[in-house]
C-alpha cells in the first residue's frame, strides 16, 4: 500500500507522537474559510494553512499561514536568505509531503521539511489532519514547539 493513501492516519500518528495535546474535528468538504472555521469552532484567523514553498530542486519548506493572510513573498525571501521561491504544483507537492492539496500538514509529511510559522499564530489553532474535513485543534505554542518551527512575521492580510 502506498503510504500516501492514508493521510489521516499518517497525521494522526505524528500527532500523538508528538506528545501535544489535540482534538480531532471532522465535517465535510468546505469551500471558504469561514465555513472551515464555523465548522471547526474556532475564528477564521485559527485556521492554519500549510503551504508548501520550493526553495530548490528537490528543497522544500512549510508555511504556516493563518486564515486572512497570505504569504509575504519578499518577507519570506529575506528569512530564507534566497532570491527566489515559487509554489510546486500540486503533483510535487503530494510528492514533497504524501499529502494532497487541501489535506496538507507537517505532520506525518513523507519528508521532515523545515517549518516556518507566521509569528501572527497564537492561542488555539486549528491545522489540517491528512485528509479533507479533517484537523486537529491544538495549542499554537504547543505545535509551534512540536514542529521545532522558526517563528517569523512572513506574512501579510489577503
Amino acid at each position: 500500500m502506498d503510504p500516501r493513501d492514508d493521510g489521516e492516519a499518517r497525521a494522526l500518528a505524528a500527532l500523538q507522537a508528538a506528545g501535544i495535546g489535540f482534538t480531532i474535528t471532522r465535517h465535510g468538504r468546505v469551500s471558504s474559510l469561514a465555513e472551515a472555521a464555523a465548522a471547526r469552532g474556532v475564528a477564521p484567523s485559527a485556521v492554519i494553512k500549510t503551504l508548501v514553498v520550493r526553495r530548490g530542486e528537490g528543497d522544500h519548506v512549510l508555511v504556516l499561514v493563518p486564515g486572512g493572510r497570505t504569504i509575504s513573498w519578499p518577507k519570506l525571501r529575506a528569512l530564507l536568505g534566497v532570491s527566489r521561491l515559487s509554489m510546486p504544483d500540486a503533483t510535487v507537492a503530494r510528492d514533497a509531503t504524501g499529502y494532497e492539496r487541501g489535506t496538507i500538514t507537517p505532520f506525518g509529511s513523507l519528508t521532515a521539511w523545515p517549518v516556518v510559522a507566521d509569528a501572527s499564530i497564537s492561542g488555539t489553532v486549528s491545522i489540517g489532519a491528512g485528509a479533507h474535513g479533517v484537523a486537529a485543534t491544538v495549542s499554537a505554542a504547543e505545535l509551534v514547539a512540536a514542529l521545532d518551527a522558526q517563528v517569523a512575521d512572513v506574512t501579510e492580510p489577503e
